[in-house]
């Protein structure tokens, strides 16, 4: 039994995180993010990541891939499928949006990665209904 919902959302997700990965290139996310991590690391002394543009974008294109390529499993339902769509959805769907929208509203200016936030947050919403019906 094909699974259209659930296939459909995670594809829809999957292409969404791209899009929002190429948002967050080409309007320089890592400047933000990585002096941010080091303030982190120095005052909290957590083991946040700091990355290279290349390291960065190898690894979140990565991600896509593979999320792309585990789609054919999200169309035939599969259960571990869909426990694993409620974190990605929550985390890096709903989650990341919120963030990014939050955070432009703090800093009154557009942070990388906003533009494609209501995307990211309609697909991450529809994959988290999708994976609970």
């Amino acid at each position: 039994m094909i699974h259209w919902s659930f296939g459909l959302a995670w594809t829809a997700f999957a292409l969404a995180v791209a899009l929002h990965v190429a948002d967050e290139a080409n309007h320089d996310f890592l400047a933000v993010y990585n002096p941010n991590a080091r303030v982190i690391r120095q005052r909290l002394h957590l083991p946040v990541p700091v990355f290279t543009f290349r390291s960065w974008l190898a690894s979140l294109v990565l991600g896509v891939c593979v999320l792309l390529l585990l789609s054919p499993l999200a169309f035939r339902g599969t259960h571990w499928m869909r426990v694993a769509a409620w974190p990605l959805a929550i985390l890096v769907g709903i989650g990341n949006a919120l963030l990014h929208v939050g955070s432009s509203l703090l800093y009154r200016r557009k942070m990388a990665g906003v533009l494609t936030s209501p995307v990211l947050l309609v697909t991450g919403s529809w994959l988290l209904w999708s994976s609970l019906t």
